[in-house]
């Protein structure tokens, strides 16, 4: 029964992120079309909806093979369908038992980011290829800007040829899916309770992690000023709890392998952080 419902949550998240591929490339009546025509309109939602379930997949799958790796029970990933504009909140694994050590801590916490991460390099890169500039325009009434994360702005340096402030950017839906890719990477990376930032940031500063918690969601609140989706985060995660539960054996040291590992997730978490993540033109 379990199974199935991991599969459903799969199949149904597919279906959410072909649609919004669809959005992405003007499918706008998909659900008015006839019979007919609503599937092949969910086929042109594949650019986007296949790498960034990749992407998904990959940083989930990263966290249960170093849990069973570390002798963790872990569940496989529940991939979460929402009708928003990725079609999707990402996908999360549910732990059952404790963790050893911090060095697991960070091996289980800090994978899936970095595999996420490096996914959405080679998402965006080839996204970004495949997109056109052309002449800039003013943005119409409620188009959707994205902003631009560190990495997501040097790769676009790279990839768009041209000076990028007098140019317009064409975005594909692949390269949508690699910007998704950076965003949903930067939130799980927030050092705060127990998400991936959080178990890093459990293993390096240990009791101080709840203080560090505290501080960022206040942070995360008063960024809301420039972009209330952060305020709304902020909220969810006083809800969802700043506290960590302790590993079985604290006092354990990380190695330096282990600390070169953490401050690679937080670098990558300080460049793919975007401070105003959408604009909606007025």
């Amino acid at each position: 029964m379990k199974l199935k419902i991991h599969l459903l949550l799969f199949i149904l998240t597919v279906f959410s992120t072909l649609f919004a591929g669809a959005y992405f490339i003007q499918e706008y009546n998909l659900f008015g079309e006839f019979p007919h025509r609503i599937l092949p309109g969910l086929v042109k939602g594949a650019p986007f909806a296949l790498p960034l379930m990749a992407i998904l997949g990959g940083h989930e799958m990263a966290h249960y093979v170093n849990s069973r790796r570390h002798k963790v029970v872990a569940t496989l990933p529940y991939f979460i369908p929402f009708p928003n504009l990725f079609g999707t909140l990402g996908a999360v694994i549910k732990m059952k038992s404790r963790i050893r050590d911090k060095s697991a801590l960070i091996d289980i916490g800090a994978s899936g980011p970095i595999i996420g991460f490096l996914l959405s390099v080679i998402v965006c890169s080839i996204g970004l290829s495949m997109s056109r500039a052309m002449p800039a325009h003013p943005p119409a009434y409620g188009e959707t800007i994205l902003g631009g994360s560190l990495i997501y702005n040097f790769l676009m340096r790279i990839f768009i040829k041209g000076d990028l402030h007098s140019q317009a950017i064409d975005l594909s839906p692949v390269a949508v899916a690699g910007w998704v890719g950076f965003f949903v990477t930067s939130i799980n990376l927030m050092p705060v309770g127990q998400l991936d930032g959080g178990h890093v940031a459990y293993a390096f500063f240990s009791r101080r992690h709840r203080i560090i918690s505290k501080i960022f969601v206040v942070i995360l609140i008063a960024m809301g000023y420039f972009f209330p989706g952060w305020l709304i985060w902020g909220v969810l995660l006083l809800f969802l709890g700043t506290k960590h539960p302790p590993v079985e054996n604290p006092d354990e040291p990380l190695d330096a392998k282990r600390i070169a590992i953490g401050i690679f997730a937080f670098l990558i978490f300080i460049i793919t952080f975007t401070p105003v993540p959408i604009v909606v033109a007025p």
